[in-house]
C-alpha cells in the first residue's frame, strides 16, 4: 500500500508544474475615437459605438479584470466591457508599463487593458516579447490578443470590423 501511495505522490509531484500552469490571455487596445476639442476628451459617437462593439467582441472571452488609464477616452472605452461583465474598471499608470506588465503576468487572468497609441504597443512588447510597431493616431481598430502559457507567448493582432465615416 505504501508503494502505491509513494508512486501516486511521485506522479502528482511530477505533474504539479503542468497542473499549476495556467493559460491566460491579455487583450490590449487603444481608446476608441476621441473628440479633438478638449484637453481630456470624451469619445465621439463613433468611439462610443466602437466601445460597445468591443464589449460584444469580448463578451465570451472570460475577462476577469478591465484596466484603463485615468483619462476620459480610455475609461469610456473600457466601461461597456466592464459593465457587460459586471466588473469595475481598474486604473493603471501609463508611466510604469514594465511594472504593470509584471503584475499582469503574475495575476494569470484574462484581462482587457485600454491604453493609448503610444503605450499599447509598448505594453504589448513587454507582454509578448516581440517588437511591436507604433500605432498611428488615426488607428482605432486594433486589438492585440496575447496568450500566455508558461513561457510560451503567442500574439495575434485582430481588427474590429466597425469603420466610421
Amino acid at each position: 500500500m505504501k508503494l502505491v501511495t509513494i508512486g501516486f505522490l511521485s506522479s502528482i509531484l511530477l505533474l504539479a508544474p503542468r497542473l499549476m500552469a495556467q493559460e491566460f490571455t491579455v487583450y490590449l487596445t487603444r481608446h476608441a475615437e476621441k473628440q479633438t476639442d478638449q484637453e481630456n476628451p470624451s469619445l465621439t459617437k463613433c468611439g462610443i459605438s466602437r466601445a460597445h462593439q468591443l464589449a460584444e467582441l469580448l463578451e465570451l472571452a472570460n475577462i476577469k479584470a478591465v484596466y484603463s488609464t485615468p483619462y476620459n477616452r480610455t475609461i469610456e472605452t473600457a466601461t461597456p466591457v466592464a459593465n457587460k461583465l459586471g466588473l469595475a474598471v481598474k486604473q493603471y499608470s501609463p508611466k510604469a508599463l514594465d511594472m504593470f506588465a509584471v503584475d499582469l503576468l503574475k495575476a494569470k487572468q484574462n484581462v482587457l487593458v485600454v491604453g493609448h497609441s503610444n503605450t499599447t504597443p509598448v505594453l504589448a512588447s513587454f507582454l509578448s516579447g516581440e517588437e511591436i510597431k507604433k500605432i498611428s493616431e488615426s488607428q482605432f481598430r486594433l486589438l492585440f490578443q496575447i496568450t500566455i502559457n508558461e513561457d510560451e507567448r503567442t500574439m495575434t493582432l485582430l481588427q474590429q470590423p466597425l469603420i466610421c465615416e
